[in-house]
């Protein structure tokens, strides 16, 4: 589809061909403000005649011999200048905006060698310029967005260098302007500041929406989007960006590479939040990958970390049913340890923690999830509120092999409540290995998640695992049970009356023999 919405009124192909020699050579010659000038007289009857091809030629033209004079004043200026004229057709300003972007890698790289050190930074100054041109332009959203995210890897690399504390300001006069101050703090100082710019920036520009972006470079954008957001805790937009990503695109043999990256932070995300079981899901896609599965040291290591958050997961139906579907798969007996801790989970008996501890302990502590220096999953951006409770998290290693131990006092409740009615506290305190205590607040979580049905009764010091049942059940229960003991006599009588008919046939073939 063409962006020129007007039709064509002349065609100055011959008249452009004829200035742009003309021009170049004027430029050659160190007349690059004539050249200018002549090239823009010219673009003034073109645009009115709706010439898009001249135009466009015209436009490129200005903007390539102002690079090759290395004059960029007069780049930025005509830049700007040429997108801002009146009537100005769209297609020759994306021309013009693509081959400014061109001369974008060469100016990085003269950054690059410290030609700029004593001077302006060419490079930014074009990318805000050709930032300015694109704002606001649909037509130009695609550029925009590329623009966007090396202006955001700038502010990202100047966070590595940044300080992390902003340097004493001196006292302003009481005559200093509030625009003075406020232009002041919008400029970056800290590296917290030039990371929240490089995040801000990305999470401005809804890419999603974006029917001129590739689909891998949309995806790429997104999960850019959403590392950024992550470096500075804001985990709500990180999962907010998730959403975003077609994960059926992610299936895909050519994007293997951003599936990995995806799944790398979903496994972060989960960590944040404590969601064991998102992270179990997560490294399960990871495993189906190619890239993995042709790597055995990988592969083991995406298989021990399924099994180990399976089993860190909080109970539920959901979790019990992988529970399960991962113990029937023969392909994670490829780690025999974790795979043994697997099956003390889905087996229907008690497990003492001194055992697992002493059996599992020192593989699981070696690993990055139950290590105790580890930083995996590490809480990023805790709110004064929640402070208090950041103190937990600040050795997350510790925390994870508390969990397991949670984890198997939960599963040894469970066990107790489907082989026991009713318990003494005392006795199922020595089952658990517990302290009192521990073991009324554990069971009380237990039937507080519905985990387990169960009722304290502290003066008698017992705890009833039967649901009470009100009249109906009860009634519906024993209307049961004597349907099925008349239907048993039943059957029962027909088999009688079958062998005697059987006994009388027998005695009869006898006697007439």
């Amino acid at each position: 589809m063409s962006l020129n919405t007007r039709k064509q009124e002349r065609d100055f192909t011959a008249e452009v061909e004829a200035l742009q020699a003309e021009a170049e050579q004027l430029a050659k010659n160190g007349k690059l403000e004539e050249a200018i000038e002549k090239i823009t007289v010219l673009e003034k009857q073109t645009r009115n005649a709706s010439d898009m091809s001249s135009t466009s030629t015209l436009l490129v033209l200005i903007a390539r011999l102002c690079w090759e004079a290395n004059n960029l004043d007069q780049l930025n200026n005509q830049l700007a200048l040429m997108s801002k004229k009146h009537g100005q057709l769209k297609e020759p300003v994306v021309r013009m905006v693509d081959e400014a972007m061109a001369w974008l890698p060469a100016l990085k790289e003269q950054k690059e060698q410290g030609n700029f050190r004593s001077g302006k930074d060419r490079w930014l100054e074009l990318v805000k310029t050709l930032r300015d041109i694109t704002e606001g332009k649909i037509f130009l959203e695609l550029q925009r967005a590329r623009l966007t995210v090396m202006l955001s890897a700038y502010h990202e690399a100047l966070a590595e260098t940044a300080p992390k504390e902003a340097p004493p300001t001196p006292e302003t006069s009481p005559s200093t302007k509030p625009e003075d101050k406020d232009k002041s703090k919008a400029e970056p100082v800290t590296a917290k500041e030039h990371l929240d710019v490089a995040a801000d920036l990305l999470s401005d520009l809804q890419v999603e929406t974006y029917s001129t972006m590739d689909k891998r470079e949309k995806t790429e954008f997104i999960l850019e989007q959403m590392r950024l957001e992550s470096m500075r805790g804001n985990w709500v937009r990180v999962r907010v960006g998730s959403r975003k990503i077609n994960r059926v695109y992610l299936k895909d043999k050519d994007t293997q590479d951003i599936k990995l990256r995806y799944y790398d932070l979903m496994v972060q995300l989960a960590l944040q939040d404590d969601e064991y079981l998102e992270a179990c899901q997560a490294y399960q896609e990871v495993w189906d990958t190619e890239e993995v599965k042709n790597d055995s040291a990988k592969e083991l290591s995406v298989i021990e970390n399924i099994m180990i958050y399976v089993v860190l997961a909080s109970y539920n139906n959901e979790q019990s049913d992988m529970l399960h579907k991962l113990y029937a798969n023969t392909a994670l007996q490829k780690a025999p340890l974790h795979f043994d801790l697997l099956k003390c989970f889905v087996t229907k008996e008690l497990m003492r923690w001194s055992g697992i501890e002493g059996i599992y302990g020192p593989a699981l502590r070696q690993s990055p999830i139950f290590a105790p220096g580890s930083t995996l999953g590490k809480k990023i951006g805790v709110t004064e509120k929640s402070q208090k409770d950041a103190e937990k998290f600040d050795n997350p290693g510790d925390a994870r092999w508390d969990q397991l131990h949670k984890r198997i006092i939960e599963h040894n409740i469970r066990v107790i409540a489907s082989y026991y009615t009713r318990i003494t506290i005392q006795r199922l305190t020595e089952l658990l290995d517990l302290p009192l205590l521990t073991t009324e607040r554990t069971l009380c979580k237990l039937v507080t998640d519905k985990s387990v049905y169960a009722r304290i009764d502290r003066p008698a010091g017992i705890v009833d695992f039967r649901k009470k049942r009100n009249v109906n059940d009860v009634l519906n229960a024993w209307s049961g049970d004597v349907s099925k003991v008349l239907d048993l006599v039943e059957k029962t009588s027909h088999l009688v009356s079958k062998e005697y008919a059987m006994h009388e046939a027998v005695k009869g073939k006898k006697i007439s023999a």
